[in-house]
């Protein structure tokens, strides 16, 4: 990992064992995307599969790690952004990944102790530590299901307990979309979220590319080979595509670490994580 590539949380701890999902329902046989994740940021869910294709990524790009930190740190900023200068009190994070310190909820409350986070993620190993930490919140939730299918996410008990759809909500899609498969229709899912949570309503995107570091084509084989989620990097035009509907506030469509960058050194060279981001309103 570069020694100047220097983010805002330089540090990313677990919260501790949660218990045990059933594991009758997880293939051990493919790595799972949030579990390579979780192993990046230092998490204890993951398994053998995770680590050895997550060493395989490391390999190949040693920045993905500080990659890993990098969405991590965006997505706080972005949150912290939507609660405490826009008013947003409501998040629909989808492909939340295995809670770790910071988590959209404890980001959200802390400026609003009244917002409300959902979780979702295929994931069950995410879902069950999610459950776990969020037994004693009533104001978050978490649940098992595939972004691909927003009508059963939208119908949710969680969704329709916590989300008010006359209020505007804040769609979360940190590093996730580029597990969507072109045929999937990643832009249609998006415009179908988005009808449901309707106008004035949020979206904080990022997505990984491939434009600055060709290792990344490498990184997709693997992926392809070894997980369960495929990576399918798309270029800023591809990723802007996924926008229509929304309009973009400053600083727009852009590299990861240059959204809003706080406390992140100058040092930063932005094309180690290849990734861009963004916050946009809905027309």
């Amino acid at each position: 990992m570069a020694e100047h590539l220097r983010l805002e949380e330089n540090h990313v701890t677990d919260t501790g064992p949660a218990a045990e999902p059933d594991l009758s329902r997880i293939d051990l046989t493919r790595a799972s995307a949030a579990r390579v994740y979780d192993y990046y940021l230092g998490g204890f869910h993951n398994f053998p599969i995770d680590r050895d294709l997550g060493e395989a990524t490391i390999a190949l790009n040693p920045d993905a790690r500080s990659g890993a930190r990098a969405a991590r740190a965006f997505l706080r900023r972005a949150v912290t952004h939507l609660t405490a200068d826009l008013g947003v009190q409501q998040f629909l994070d989808l492909g939340s990944g295995i809670p770790t310190a910071g988590n959209v909820h404890e980001i959200a409350q802390a400026v609003d102790p009244a917002a409300r986070v959902v979780y979702i993620d295929v994931d069950p190993v995410a879902v069950a530590h999610g459950e776990m930490i969020l037994a004693d919140n009533p104001n978050a939730r978490a649940a098992q299901a595939d972004l691909r299918d927003p009508d059963t996410i939208l119908g949710l008990p969680a969704v329709r307990d916590l989300i008010d759809p006359t209020r505007p909500t804040a769609l979360l899609l940190s590093l996730v979309l580029h597990f969507v498969a072109d045929e999937d229709d990643p832009a249609g899912l998006i415009r179908r979220y988005r009808e449901a949570l309707g106008s004035g309503s949020w979206l904080a995107l990022s997505h990984a590319t491939r434009e600055f570091q060709p290792a990344q084509a490498q990184v997709s084989d693997l992926y392809r080979q070894r997980a369960a989620s495929p990576v399918h990097h798309r270029d800023r035009d591809e990723v802007m595509s996924l926008l229509d509907g929304y309009r973009l506030i400053p600083p727009g469509l852009v590299l990861l670490t240059q959204w809003r960058p706080g406390r992140v050194a100058d040092e930063v060279f932005p094309e180690r994580v290849p990734a861009w981001a963004g916050v946009a309103r809905a027309s």
